[in-house]
């Protein structure tokens, strides 16, 4: 098998500073020295550091949102309103099938989702694209069918709810941080839990009502 390239190097190695010490606190030096890589080698084959971070998460995202897409495609292809737990199966099942239990790599890009949402740098909120924004208003419009009573603001604010709770479990299952008396939930047991929760979540009435 040949090894990886310089390029690989420094996504695998950005990815792991990132989702560990955000934006800011992961230094191209650090990242380079972790990549066994030129200090010039992120200018090189990214542009900037902004750049890199942009790769290194598409390169996660990519995926999920593939696999989102590909959910949604399928529910839109029986009826043209699919009914909420549907569509949360459709949006949280790849976050869950992509991020898995007891994987370092699976924690890693859960660690790294919580970066995004909650870094304060602005790199970590523009980075994305055209495919992730028709991902996002896609199964915004079908919720907005589903759950006619939310304002567009409660529902995005539960729609990312979606987001941090499965990227928290992840990490949390990773780090086996659990009561004495609790084992490691198997995988698929964790998917239909979160999804059932999730979905009694985003049925709940509007705030207020």
């Amino acid at each position: 098998m040949a090894p990886p390239d310089t390029r690989s190097q420094l996504l695998d190695a950005a990815e792991r500073l990132f989702a560990e010490h955000g934006f800011q606190g992961a230094s191209v030096r650090a990242i380079t020295e972790l990549a066994g890589a030129n200090l010039a080698a992120v200018g090189y084959h990214f542009g900037s550091k902004a750049e890199l971070l942009a790769a290194v998460v598409r390169r996660v995202v990519e995926p999920i949102n593939a696999a989102q897409t590909a959910a949604l495609d399928r529910l839109l292809a029986r009826t043209p309103d699919p009914p909420v737990i549907e569509l949360v199966e459709a949006f949280a099942g790849p976050l869950f099938d992509e991020m898995l239990a007891g994987d370092e790599r699976g924690a890693r890009t859960s660690r790294l989702i919580m970066r995004i949402i909650g870094d304060p740098p602005e790199e970590m909120r523009t980075w994305t694209g055209s495919a992730e924004d028709t991902v996002r208003d896609r199964y915004l419009a079908a919720f907005e069918r589903a759950l006619p009573g939310l304002s567009p603001e409660e529902l995005w604010f539960r729609i990312r709810g979606i987001l941090a709770v499965a990227a928290v479990d992840r990490v949390e299952v990773y780090n086996r941080r659990l009561p004495a008396n609790v084992s490691p939930p198997a995988g698929e047991a964790a998917r239909g839990w979160a999804i059932t929760f999730l979905a009694a979540a985003m049925s709940a009435p509007p705030t207020g009502s």
